[in-house]
């Protein structure tokens, strides 16, 4: 038996056009870049426009101290531009996590700092002290 080398028969003509190909590949390529760039705009602007966004007032609690089934002390500190006053809301939970206690203390205006001890009134016992936010008045 002797074998014969077989040629594959030839293409059909356009069928199988690498051109075609190149084409789509080209236009795919462009879409993907086009949505990352938008894409890499829109996290741009999300991402300046959160930290331009000047918060007048920043807080913190420090420190805190249960005193008693109805009570918790909290040392409240704010940083805030001189003139600017407000409230900061604080809120105390229970070991399991339900609000027992929260309240608005009001921050005077005058100074570029603000730091009092507070109490937190409760309707059981507290096991933490939280600042929610500073909310400058208007």
């Amino acid at each position: 038996m002797t074998s014969s080398p077989t040629s594959a028969p030839p293409l059909p003509e356009g069928r199988y056009s690498r051109r075609s190909d190149e084409e789509a590949d080209r236009k795919l390529r462009i879409a993907a870049i086009v949505c990352g760039v938008l894409l890499l705009g829109l996290v741009a602007w999300l991402g300046g426009s959160y930290l331009l966004r000047a918060t007048a007032m920043n807080g913190s609690v420090p420190t805190f101290q249960v005193v008693s089934a109805h009570e918790v002390q909290l040392q409240l500190s704010v940083r805030k531009d001189d003139g600017t006053g407000g409230v900061c809301t604080v809120r105390s939970q229970d070991k399991n996590g339900s609000v027992v206690g929260q309240y608005d203390f009001p921050v005077p205006a005058a100074g570029s700092s603000y730091s009092k001890v507070v109490t937190l009134k409760t309707t059981d016992w507290g096991t933490t002290a939280e600042l929610l936010g500073c909310t400058p008045s208007k």
